[in-house]
């Protein structure tokens, strides 16, 4: 059952000497970040029960708008709903219905780890996308100075050239991380930057590659057209490149991310997804709608501004913040 791998691997976590512990600062975030939601399933799902209730209709559908209005969106909660009514013969509390939805809510954020991708492409090309002000040139920085202080050669490539202050801040970003830039006047053709980006990392050795793309133009120019014409010229300088397609959402505009990973995703093509902005002011259940209903991994979550509040998504760390 999930809930058994998710108490082993919680032990696993708990115990081994090289993981931080559960304590660390980015647990404690995310643990903040998930207030509101954790309310939901404490206080408020204690409240469904007041009086000695049991699991009927009513208290179902009580517990439904709970969980559309933590974000968890209208499909996954009609998952969630259809497995607690199936065990409601088993649930007589808030303490039993908290465990089934945890086991269910572990299923859909599929906690069968994926193997890890060995990393073999050099220079490995990734494209960042998403809307204007979901946090994507951060998200690039913090990236950036993780691959740097692993020993790797990394060069950002400023291909928001349609945004003002753009460039300024991917260029500070480099200054911080310690990472070369290319980059080329505002209003430049990014098509332009990404190829000479390409060239560049190519002649220098580098290791990795994060080409910074617009989230809106300013001109009578087609968004996604104008980053399937980045994506094609950097295949054509790179053949396989992109090697990645990240596209970043911010969390604290709740199932809108979704509309905006499946617009992406049909026109570029998304290969991972990076939430931002998990830090409070956001509902958790978004994190679950993702997982349940896109088939694209959810790859890091950013709690904060400093570099450590972005990592890695691990289900296991997020259902132990979360209950």
């Amino acid at each position: 059952m999930a809930l058994n791998w998710f108490n082993k691997k919680k032990n696993e976590k708990d115990t081994a000497p090289d993981v931080p512990a559960k304590s660390g600062r980015f647990f404690k975030r995310l643990k903040s970040g998930l207030s509101k939601t954790r309310k939901l399933l404490s206080t408020d799902i204690n409240e469904l029960f007041a009086g000695n209730r049991k699991i009927d209709d009513e208290l179902l559908e009580e517990l439904e708008e709970l969980l559309i209005t933590s974000d968890i969106g209208v499909q996954t909660t009609g998952d969630l709903i259809e497995n607690i009514s199936k065990k409601s013969s088993e649930i007589s509390g808030p303490d039993q219905l908290r465990a089934a939805l945890k086991e269910k809510i572990l299923e859909l954020l599929s906690p069968e780890p994926l193997p890890a991708r060995e990393i073999t492409d050099k220079p490995h090309v990734t494209m960042v996308i998403g809307v204007n002000g979901v946090g994507k040139t951060t998200t690039i920085g913090k990236l950036a100075a993780r691959d740097a202080s692993s020993g790797k050669k990394v060069i950002l490539v400023a291909a928001d050239t349609f945004r003002a202050a753009a460039i300024e801040q991917l260029d500070i970003w480099s200054q911080k991380a310690g990472v070369d830039i290319i980059k080329h006047k505002e209003k430049s053709d990014p098509a332009a930057v990404s190829y000479d980006g390409i060239e560049a990392a190519v002649a220098r050795g580098a290791d990795m590659v994060l080409v910074d793309t617009a989230g809106r133009i300013h001109t009578k120019v087609n968004l996604m057209e104008e980053l399937k014409k980045i994506k094609r010229t950097i295949s054509k300088k790179l053949p396989g490149a992109p090697h990645e397609v990240l596209l970043i959402l911010d969390a604290t505009t709740g199932q809108n991310a979704l509309s905006q990973a499946k617009l992406f995703n049909d026109a570029i093509g998304v290969t991972g997804i990076a939430l931002t902005k998990l830090d409070g002011t956001a509902k958790g259940g978004i994190v679950i709608s993702i997982c349940s209903t896109l088939e694209i991994p959810l790859k890091y979550i950013g709690v904060g501004e400093k570099i450590e509040d972005l990592q890695e998504f691990d289900p296991v760390q997020f259902v132990d913040a979360l209950f």
